[in-house]
């Protein structure tokens, strides 16, 4: 079993729900076990401008996949929810990204480990500092020294009722 962290994001429909039952089909894989849950997160979206904020968060998730399976698990989950793939940035019905799986690394153009652009991302970074605080990004440092420098990227924790269905 590796330990993977996948964010996860919906800024279409009912995207609290989304949020809420993709993180239910996350911990439904078979084989895996939900090790830890971020609260939900209000953003604003990044790229596009005119869109709807978005719901983020992030979980850690024991897997026994290899990245390449796991993502492909999550495009899976992704396509059940609606989601399409075309513009980048675009508003989206939901996003999972793998951020990490385990100590893996991998430069492949449909899979890059550690994710390549989450340092600069507070709503990656937020969650991700609420589940797993000491957390040290390779080739970039602690976790919470990442989320300091993009303090002002807007981003707003949702109360706890957010999650509970």
């Amino acid at each position: 079993m590796k330990l993977a962290y996948v964010a996860l994001g919906a800024n279409l429909g009912d995207p609290i729900a989304t949020v809420r039952a993709a993180i239910e089909a996350l911990a439904a894989l078979p084989g895996h076990r939900l090790k830890a849950v971020s609260s939900l997160y209000r953003t604003a979206p990044v790229g596009l401008l005119g869109q709807p904020d978005f719901i983020n968060a992030v979980v850690a998730l024991e897997t026994p996949l290899l990245p390449e399976s796991l993502l492909a698990e999550l495009f899976a989950i992704e396509a059940r929810f609606g989601r399409q793939r075309g513009i980048r940035n675009a508003p989206r019905t939901l996003d999972l990204d793998l951020l990490f799986h385990g100590d893996s690394h991998s430069d492949d153009p449909r899979l890059t480990l550690p994710h390549p652009r989450m340092h600069e991302r507070a709503f990656v970074l937020a969650p991700l500092a609420e589940i797993a605080p000491a957390f040290i990004l390779p080739g970039h440092g602690p976790i919470t020294g990442l989320l300091d420098a993009c303090a002002d990227q807007g981003i707003e924790r949702l109360p706890a009722t957010a999650l509970a269905a």
